[in-house]
Order: C-alpha cells, then sequence, then structure tokens
C-alpha cells in the first residue's frame, strides 16, 4: 500500500517513553486527498445533496461514487508531490487554497474559472477588505491549519529517488485505477453528470483553481508581444457647421448594477426617484460582453464585439484611444479598481485626487481607508476640463467616470448614512448569514445612490449646455446575483451564468438641442427601449455622439444609429 511503502522508527530521545513512526510521503497525499475531497469540497456535495437530479436513494448513492471519484483524482494528483522534502510545502499549498476556496463556493456560489482567476489577481486592497470575515478565518483553521499542524509533526521515510519515483507512478496508477472503477458502476449518471451539469466539475477544489490558472497562463501566451495593434487608424472629426457646439459626452460605467432592480424598468421599489422626474430613456433588454469587471470591461471598449471578442488573441488599442486620435479631449476618472489597461494612453486619474490642490474634496465623500463614494467624481469636473489640452477641449470632450456602484458584498458601504431608504439592509460582507430581503435592501440602496449620482451629473451636464452639446450614457459593467438559486456576486461562466449576471441597465440622456444638432429622432428612440441591444453597441454609440468618422464604426450597433435622420 502507499501509505506504507516503509518505515522506521526514530530513536528515543532523553525522557521520551516511546518513538515516533516515520510515514511515507504518500501516507500524508492520500490522507490529504481524503481530507480536501470530503471537508475542503463540502459546497460540491451540499450542492449536489440538494439537487433534485439526486433525489432519491439512487441520487444519493451517485453522490456518494462521485466524491470518491474526486477522492481519487486528488489522490491521484497529490502522488505526484510525493517527494520527502517536498510533501510538506506542496500539501501545504494545497490545504491553503483549498480553505478560501471553500469559503468563497460554499459562501456565495462563484465559480472558478480562468476569469475568476483574473478578477482575483485584479483585486486590489479595498475590494479584498469587504471579502474578509470570520467565515473564511473559519474555515483556514479548520480545513488548512488543524491539517497542517498534523503534517508538519510527521517525520517521513526516505528512499532514493527513482524508487520514490516508483511508487509515486504506482499510487498514482492505483488511484485512477480504483476512481476508473467507481466510474464504471454509474457511467451512465455520470456521463449525464458532466454533460448537464459542468458547473459541478468546476467546483472540484483545489484542482479547478489550478486548471483555471494553467488556462490563463496559456491566454497569456497566446497573447501577442510588443505594441498594440492600430485600431481605426482613419478616424477624424465631422466637420462642424459654423456656430455649432462640440459634443460633451459623459460616458458613466456603472458597477454590478443588474436591470431588474432598476425602477425605470419595472421594479417595485422605488429605487430611481430622481431619475424618474428626468427626461431619461432606459432600455430595458441589454446583455453584458461578461459576468465581471475583467471580462466585461476590455471587451466594451473594444470594436469586435463579444463573440469575437472572447476569442481574440489579440492586443488593440481600444475606444478611448480612437477618441484621443481623432482629436478630441478624454479623461478617465477611477473610483474602482483601475481600469484594466483601457485608459493608460489617454489622461487618466483616481477620483479621489482632486482636481485643484486647493480645492479638497469635500467631506464626507471618503472614508478614512481611502474609499471614496461615487460622487466624488463629480466633485470639480469644470476644473479637470479645464486642465485639458485647451485645443482637444475645443473639438469636444468625452469624460468617462468609473463607478464603484454596486460592488459587494459590503453593499452598505457604497451608500452615505444619509440615503438609505430601504431597511433593514444587511450590514455584513457575509450575505448568507442575513436574511434575503435584507441582502436586497442593501443593494437597492446602491441603485438608489447611482439614481442619485446620475441625477447630479445631468444637473451639472445641463450647466455646460452653453458651451457644449452635451450627453449622457450609463451602462453597468455586469450584473448580480442576490441569492437566486443560492447564487450570489457574479463571475459565473458566461454559458451557465444566470439573466441577473448579465442583464444590465442602459439608460440615456439627450437634451433636445443635442437631439437637434445629432439629427436624433425622439420618438424613435423612446420606441426602441425594449429592443435586444448589447455591449457591442457601446463602442459605435460613443463613436457617433462624440463625432468621430471611422471605416471600423458600425451603424447597426450604433444603440442610436437606426434612429439618426439623413
Amino acid at each position: 500500500m502507499p501509505f506504507s511503502d516503509s518505515s522506521t522508527s526514530r530513536p528515543r530521545e532523553a525522557g521520551s517513553a516511546r518513538t515516533v513512526r516515520a510515514r511515507s510521503p504518500l501516507a500524508l497525499t492520500w490522507l490529504t486527498a481524503l481530507w480536501v475531497g470530503v471537508l475542503g469540497n463540502w459546497p460540491l456535495w451540499q450542492r449536489m445533496w440538494g439537487m433534485p437530479d439526486y433525489a432519491g436513494a439512487s441520487g444519493k448513492l451517485f453522490v456518494i461514487v462521485f466524491a470518491g471519484i474526486v477522492i481519487m483524482v486528488l489522490a491521484a494528483a497529490f502522488s505526484l508531490l510525493a517527494w520527502r522534502v517536498a510533501v510538506k510545502p506542496l500539501l501545504t499549498l494545497m490545504l491553503l487554497m483549498t480553505a478560501p476556496l471553500a469559503y468563497f463556493i460554499g459562501s456565495y456560489g462563484v465559480i472558478i474559472d480562468s476569469t475568476m482567476i483574473t478578477n482575483a489577481l485584479q483585486t486590489d486592497v479595498r475590494e479584498t477588505r469587504d471579502l474578509l470575515g470570520w467565515g473564511l478565518v473559519a474555515h483556514v483553521v479548520v480545513i488548512a491549519l488543524i491539517p497542517l499542524i498534523w503534517i508538519w509533526r510527521q517525520r517521513l521515510t526516505d528512499k532514493r529517488w527513482f524508487k520514490r519515483l516508483g511508487w509515486n507512478l504506482a499510487s498514482m496508477a492505483l488511484a485512477l485505477a480504483l476512481g476508473v472503477g467507481l466510474a464504471a458502476t454509474r457511467t451512465a449518471d455520470l456521463a449525464s453528470t458532466l454533460r448537464n451539469n459542468k458547473v459541478l466539475t468546476k467546483m472540484v477544489s483545489p484542482i479547478n483553481a489550478i486548471w483555471a490558472s494553467a488556462a490563463l497562463a496559456a491566454q497569456k501566451q497566446k497573447k501577442p508581444k510588443g505594441p498594440l495593434e492600430v485600431v481605426a487608424a482613419d478616424a477624424k472629426l465631422t466637420p462642424r457647421a459654423a456656430g455649432a457646439r462640440p459634443p460633451l459626452v459623459l460616458l458613466v460605467v456603472g458597477e454590478t448594477a443588474r436591470s431588474e432592480n432598476f425602477q425605470l424598468n419595472g421594479y417595485g421599489k422605488p429605487t430611481n426617484p430622481e431619475l424618474s422626474t428626468k427626461p431619461v430613456l432606459s432600455y430595458r433588454e441589454v446583455a453584458s460582453c461578461g459576468t465581471s469587471t475583467a471580462a466585461s470591461l476590455p471587451c466594451m471598449f473594444s470594436q469586435l464585439g463579444r463573440e469575437v471578442y472572447v476569442d481574440h488573441p489579440g492586443n488593440q488599442q481600444t475606444l478611448v484611444d480612437v477618441l484621443q486620435r481623432a482629436g478630441l479631449a478624454v479623461l478617465w476618472l477611477d473610483n474602482q479598481s483601475g481600469c484594466k489597461g483601457i485608459c493608460d494612453r489617454v489622461p487618466n486619474a483616481q477620483a479621489i485626487n482632486p482636481a485643484r490642490p486647493d480645492h479638497p474634496i469635500p467631506a464626507g465623500l471618503c472614508r478614512a481607508d481611502g474609499e471614496c463614494l461615487d460622487e466624488v467624481m463629480l466633485h470639480d469636473l469644470d476644473a479637470r476640463i479645464a486642465a485639458l489640452d485647451p485645443q482637444r477641449v475645443a473639438r469636444g470632450v468625452v469624460l468617462v467616470l468609473h463607478q464603484m456602484g454596486s460592488h459587494g458584498p459590503a453593499y452598505y458601504l457604497r451608500t452615505p448614512d444619509d440615503r438609505k431608504p430601504f431597511q433593514p439592509e444587511c450590514r455584513s460582507n457575509a450575505l448568507q448569514q442575513c436574511e434575503l430581503e435584507q441582502v436586497r435592501n442593501a443593494y437597492d440602496n446602491t441603485i438608489a445612490y447611482t439614481d442619485h449620482v446620475l441625477a447630479k451629473a445631468i444637473d451639472w451636464l445641463g450647466t455646460q449646455e452653453q458651451r457644449f452639446d452635451p450627453s449622457l450614457l450609463y451602462v453597468s459593467d455586469h450584473g448580480e446575483s442576490l441569492g437566486e438559486n443560492n447564487l450570489f456576486l457574479h463571475g459565473m461562466p458566461y454559458a451557465l451564468a444566470p439573466k441577473q449576471q448579465k442583464h444590465v441597465p442602459l439608460i440615456l440622456w439627450l437634451p433636445e438641442q443635442t437631439r437637434q444638432s445629432q439629427k436624433l429622432d425622439s420618438a424613435c428612440l423612446t420606441q426602441r427601449r425594449d429592443t435586444p441591444m448589447s455591449h457591442d453597441g457601446l463602442y459605435h454609440t460613443v463613436l457617433s455622439l462624440s463625432g468621430v468618422e471611422t471605416s471600423v464604426y458600425r451603424k447597426d450597433w450604433d444603440w442610436v444609429g437606426a434612429c439618426r435622420r439623413n
């Protein structure tokens, strides 16, 4: 057996009444595989145990068989780690990976794939803080620290490397043979699970994280090195009539806002009290490019569209690069974890940095830990425009505001204390410990606050009408799960994600003077509120609203293009 390919006795030490038996490294790997398979994957077993597909005695038996297969796969994989010098550090890594994975999968229903790994790598300190809690500590202690104390106390046997390799390969072969044998007892059920419930395979920890990390590394290797590919090299500004005002496009990129929680889209709670009184258009059937910021944001600012972008290995310039090349003044203000490289080549700033050193951010907008409410992005916009190249400003301005929005799980931190109309709200980042109504109240408060921020942005744009033809576009990068089907947060694989994670709000504000200068038919714009749209149209809509001509522009993807009179 791999648990005892050899053993030795430790000499008695002074004062010791017993000897400590030396164990094979394979014993540690098999015991760790059992521990990780059973306890470290409790979210998987809980999910399967409650699924209708596995109801009844036969279904429960299959869950047990499937657990055995998972344990054997882990044992086979861990057998490759069973080298005397390396086994303890490597098993430590496996357990320390498994513990947080169990917490996040079990608490929020997240799925671990390459996109989720990207999200984790791009998460900043503020976002990481929101995800920490006593539940995570408990998982690390129980799943990782307790077995690690035992593992590091063990004395290990030693063998020559070729004998150790032979034992390790034999152990892996044994584990695989046992796994195949278990699979053979329920072939039909296993095939059905792998075909119809693919999400379950992404819940097997830590293999899910290792596989996803390898897939991400392979994706990055495919990405061409060198400078960015130039896109829309022919971009230029449409000539304006004498006396015509330049455009001022305010693009607000929302965060984690889902369409169905907007009063403007038929939601039963008054989450849009201020926008409901303004002449805005809310489009109700808009699909996101991804289910996370890391996936959606770069895709939104690409001309390719989702179907091409997800498989495109290229390294291209973005919408803001094209706008700047055309001669416009561009500014990206960020109140989140960054622009994912999109804004690196245009003027950009963190919203927490005031436009003028002598004009500090008003009290109450930022906390001591450095996180600011989204209203901070509206502070001193006139001064920010004044700091841009005046020749470009004379041609037109595009401002991009990247919100903190409804970023979870600590929704309650995204809103000021005097703007929480829905009570009681969940004031914890452990959403599963709150009543669902409290979770939704906290989330709806963030939507109501976004409503307030957008209304204030429109008020500011109204003060610019003597100088510019202003417009506002608001669209969220992705949606959010709020407990439906026991899922929280976002980031599910797109093909498996529920509608709540892909159905996003799109709000358009165009004052009459801008509609006239853009030759847009108001009735047509209103009639298109239920027309299916997607993030594919953002690139082309901003080009048209900012007066940029280029061969890559697609009128059929432009959200307002169908309503423009010739």
